[in-house]
């Protein structure tokens, strides 16, 4: 029977049909039994960003045997996939982009028919492997013999020089939201939650590290100067948490399950920098429960690491641009982390439904950095974070500012901005404002509990909420205004912007220098901390949306030189200053932009920086294709990618 014979055939259904149960509801100890689980039941399950058809036969186990060629930027071996499926089903479609598929084979070493696909320029191609029909019960393996390309976009391979201690290689991959599948061939869908495991073999005087638990802390020797490691996930998890690095790398702990890794020459300033995060799995632990994965480490990466940071887990992958040298910026630990709960536990379902990752993830850092650093400093974050959610509100168009999306036919990576983020915490804490912080808590502790290794959409969050929140309260069901909050456009008038006196006199300072044209000398720049400089810094004029022509040359020269700003050490700062100068077209700002652009890859600053310049005529745009020209080898393909929308390919 083929799957489309067998299209009326639900989630649930094939659950039944495997004696899956949907979700687990065990609490005790430190850590939830993984249930086998289907997919999300429902319309609002249905993920438009994968060729699999989950309901019919699924992936539930990867097994992956990869070498690293750095000369040949490959990855080449095989994945052995488990599958279940229900009675009938005689084929299973996995997701793969530029892959070069070689053979499959089922368990017994024989040959399997298969036929790739159509490329769709955004999903990729579907890989359909055909066998005998399933029995009831059934659970089969058939393994994949294939080949990266060099140009996998969830790939990147540094040369030497692109590193810290330039002298080997590296590699690491990033596979969110739908970049899996240009390195692993599965069902890419974050819906269809898998075990894995890996061995993967590289030069010897390499590391290997994973998003798993490490099977051999030192590898294992292997032929022609190789060494082989190896590794496993028993819990099951989006497959784009499937995450590798290899790299000349150390390791120093923070305590008994946590540490850091990264290039030996950075590794003392990364323990020091990072050291809260030990206090902070304590913090997150006492607020919404246990840690389910063992390990919390991190893997500071090389500067060309798209995002500042991956919440892949037991290992967050993060920017080097973190490392502020003053602690200033470890929220981006407390935000990985809080993932540990809000996304890798808690999965969205699809695409659409971004915001129950990271809306939860906002809150739960707030709470995260309230708890280990006070009152005062989650409030400064707050604001920050609703002032940018305000410039994204006027950016974009009404119909993606809603919190359930509708992304058919786009790239998952156009819901990955501040309503995702910034509305989606919002929105939980106006709940938690309704109705109290003790009763909030006591909810969401809970919906991590019930909701544990499950995939997650829009509509079960709010059943979920509506029967062990308001529990048919009419009242409290109006006041809260759920349904206007994720289905409709902007911000509903529950809405309140949360207030920082921390900010009362950083405002004070920046219209005597901006608004009244006084002295850089008044700023009392000296007194304040990382979250007020980004506020004085992103002050704008009433109604201005960009920075164009309300400061002359001589104040920017003048705030320039008095706050040393060309010499800025803190990323966040030197990117908030570089908006207010290019766009003012200030020329002695270039060589800071261009060391800047060129010396990491975060496309939170890239992208941006490279959108301001675009925007000043003929000056910006022969600055943005000359820098981009030097800056584009040292990017992911998820920053370039992006960037070359907008400049274009050198």
């Amino acid at each position: 029977m083929t799957l489309k014979a067998l299209g009326l055939v639900s989630a649930l259904a094939l659950a039944a049909a495997m004696g899956l149960s949907a979700c687990s509801t065990t609490t005790g100890g430190s850590a939830m039994t993984p249930p086998a689980i289907a997919p999300a039941p429902g319309p609002e399950a249905v993920d438009v960003h994968t060729h699999a058809r989950p309901e019919i036969a699924r992936v539930v186990d990867v097994a992956l045997d990869l070498t690293a060629d750095f000369n040949a930027k490959t990855l080449a071996g095989t994945a052995t996939l488990d599958i279940l499926a229900i009675p009938g089903a005689n084929e299973i479609v996995l997701d793969i982009r530029d892959l070069d598929i070689q053979d499959v084979r089922d368990a017994a070493g024989q040959p399997l028919r298969y036929v790739v696909g159509d490329n769709d320029a955004v999903l990729g191609q579907p890989l359909t492997v055909y066998f005998p029909a399933f029995a009831a019960n059934e659970r089969r393996k058939i393994t994949i013999r294939y080949s990266t390309r060099p140009n996998a976009a969830a790939l990147q391979w540094l040369s030497p020089s692109q590193t810290a201690g330039g002298q080997k290689p590296y590699l690491f991959s990033q596979g969110q939201a739908i970049l899996t599948r240009t390195w692993v061939p599965t069902q890419d869908s974050p819906g269809i939650r898998q075990t894995y495991s890996a061995r993967i073999t590289a030069p010897e005087d390499l590391t290997v590290v994973m998003s798993a638990d490490h099977l051999t802390p030192n590898g294992e020797r292997a032929a022609n100067g190789m060494k082989t490691w190896r590794f496993r996930m028993d819990n099951p998890i989006p497959p784009y948490l499937i995450a590798l690095g290899v790299g000349d790398i150390a390791f120093a702990p923070f305590d008994g399950r946590t540490g850091v890794w990264t290039e030996p020459s950075r590794l003392r300033a990364a323990q020091w920098e990072l050291e809260p995060t030990a206090q902070m799995v304590t913090a997150a632990e006492k607020l919404y429960g246990p840690y389910r994965w063992g390990r919390y480490d991190l893997l500071v990466l090389p500067p060309s690491f798209p995002f500042g940071g991956m919440e892949n887990p037991k290992l967050t992958f993060a920017t080097p641009t973190i490392i502020a040298g003053d602690r200033s910026l470890v929220s981006l630990v407390a935000h990985e982390l809080a993932h540990s709960w809000s996304g890798n536990l808690v999965t969205n379902a699809t695409w659409n439904d971004f915001w129950l990752n990271e809306g939860f993830t906002v809150y739960f850092e707030n709470r995260i950095m309230e708890s280990v650093y006070g009152h005062d400093r989650a409030m400064q974050e707050q604001v920050l974070g609703w002032d940018s959610l305000q410039d994204t509100l006027k950016s974009l168009p009404a119909a993606d500012t809603r919190l359930h999306l509708d992304l058919k036919g786009r790239d998952p990576d156009d819901g990955m901005n501040d309503i995702a983020y910034e509305k989606g915490a919002l929105f939980l804490r106006t709940i938690e404002r309704t109705v109290g912080r003790d009763r909030f808590d006591a909810w969401l502790r809970g919906y991590f509990d019930r909701n544990a290794y499950r995939p997650m959409t829009t509509a079960m969050f709010l059943q979920d909420i509506r029967d062990n929140l308001i529990k048919g309260d009419a009242g409290l069901e109006s006041q809260l205004q759920m349904d206007a909050w994720v289905y409709q456009p902007g911000l509903p008038s529950n809405a309140v912007a949360p207030v920082s006196h921390a900010f009362e006199p950083v405002d004070a300072a920046a219209v005597a220098f901006f608004k009244d044209k006084g002295p850089a000398s008044a700023i009392p720049w000296a007194d304040w901390n990382t979250q007020q400089r980004q506020r004085f810094l992103g002050w704008r004029p009433e109604g201005l949306r960009t920075g164009a022509d309300w400061l002359t040359t001589a104040q920017l020269a003048d705030l320039e030189r008095t706050l040393n700003l060309a010499n800025e050490g803190n990323a966040e700062l030197t990117f908030a200053w570089l908006q207010i100068a290019l766009a003012h077209r200030y020329q002695p700002s270039v060589a800071t932009a261009e060391k800047f652009l060129t010396s990491q890859g975060r496309r939170k600053f890239v992208l941006p920086l490279f959108q301001t310049l675009w925007n000043e005529g003929d000056w910006g745009r022969s600055n943005a294709r000359r820098i981009y020209a030097e800056a584009r080898p040292l990017y992911h393909p998820v920053t370039s990618g992006s960037v070359d929308q907008l400049v274009g390919r050198p």
